[in-house]
């Protein structure tokens, strides 16, 4: 008994030393971790300033392997696997965050948005809306909404698109009734073009009501008048807008529905339409403009219209209202005419276009939203020309 009592006074001190040389070994370890981990970190930020991706995804991923607790590393390896078109590998790296249980919950927040823009740039718009939905009450809620906002308008949801404005203004991310103008318009131009001209009007009432400043629903309803064959009702629309304060620029967008009720109607019309397309064209100088009120008297037979037109164009040079004219009018050779007038034609289409002052994209006609970016009331009413 006295001899295993003393081995055991022997054994505790050893047993204590080993204990401690474990400890040691164990913090050694964790330090040599902490300061290995910011290199790695450097050197993936280094491929990254270099433009190196494919580098910065090989360290990221052994940095992951090495210490799967590090939420940073995984945050950044999704990002990167989505930037390079790797949708499937981000989504699988936002899962594993967010099967986490000891994921803290604003870290849980920015993953759920995180795998939503991987489903958005997939174009698996769906489930993007299901995890954009989830972060209703979150931290990140309103930008939840902004990407549910641009799911809504590319699926052309107006009614969907119109509820997030409304909770996006109750979440005071400002004043959204100009958009919900452009929803009721594109409400109503599908409305016109499925023959319902009674709900289109009454969708366009809705959109003035909506936004009493924007120019859209105005516009809009003399299309409508247009396409119901009301040409004096279209045409008392056009002068109304002259008194409107936004009109001047966008009074452009209809100068050619003008010079052609003009025609249509007779030399009172005609004379209307002269003066009050000068008029606008004094108040604004406009291409579309400049090109109605050349075709408005042409049909008059102005003698002095080509004195007129060739002042304007000393002031303001157009290779489309040049070529517009050339067409026209009688006073150049018949031989020289046809050639002369179809390489300006090519000269001047490109000029003819619109441009999306947000990305630059270019149109043929007049979009109130942008194909490209999806932005609302990015082109000028002024073609390319002009710009």
């Amino acid at each position: 008994m006295g001899f295993e009592f003393s081995w055991l006074l022997l054994a505790l001190p050893f047993a204590f030393v080993l204990g401690w040389l474990a400890s040691r070994l164990d913090w050694r370890q964790m330090r040599i971790l902490q300061r290995s981990a910011p290199k790695t970190y450097y050197r993936g930020l280094t491929y990254l300033l270099n433009e190196q991706q494919d580098k910065a995804i090989d360290v990221f991923v052994q940095a992951v392997q090495n210490d799967p607790d590090t939420i940073e590393l995984h945050f950044a390896l999704g990002n990167l696997f989505r930037r390079r078109g790797e949708y499937d590998r981000a989504i699988r790296v936002h899962e594993h965050l967010l099967a986490r249980a000891d994921l803290h919950p604003h870290d849980r927040d920015r993953a759920q948005y995180d795998l939503a823009q991987d489903f958005m740039k997939a174009g698996l718009y769906d489930r993007a809306e299901t995890a954009l939905k989830k972060l209703a009450g979150t931290s990140l809620e309103n930008d939840g909404l902004i990407a549910l906002l641009f799911i809504y308008e590319r699926a052309q949801d107006w009614k969907l698109a119109t509820e997030v404005t409304r909770q996006m203004e109750k979440n005071a991310q400002g004043d959204f009734s100009g958009r919900r103008c452009h929803y009721l318009c594109e409400q109503a131009v599908q409305a016109r073009e499925g023959q319902q001209y009674e709900q289109a009007a009454q969708l366009l009432e809705a959109a003035r009501k909506e936004a009493s400043s924007s120019i859209r629903p105005h516009i809009e309803t003399i299309e409508l008048w247009l396409r119901q064959d009301r040409p004096e009702t279209a045409w008392q629309a056009i002068l109304a807008l002259e008194t409107r304060d936004t009109a001047p620029a966008a009074l452009a967008l209809v100068a050619h529905h003008l010079s052609t009720l003009a025609q249509a109607q007779g030399h009172e019309h005609l004379v209307q339409a002269q003066a009050f397309l000068q008029r606008q064209y004094e108040r604004q100088p406009s291409l579309d403009i400049l090109v109605a009120l050349v075709e408005v008297e042409t049909a008059l037979q102005n003698p002095q219209a080509a004195q007129w037109y060739l002042l304007r164009q000393l002031q303001a040079p157009s290779l489309v209202a040049a070529a517009r004219w050339m067409g026209q009018t009688a006073q150049l050779p018949a031989i020289d005419r046809p050639a002369l007038q179809q390489a300006l034609q090519r000269a001047q289409e490109p000029l003819m276009r619109y441009r999306c002052a947000a990305c630059g994209f270019e149109t043929r006609r007049y979009f109130w939203q942008c194909p490209g970016c999806q932005s609302w009331e990015s082109y000028p009413p002024q073609r390319i020309e002009e710009l």
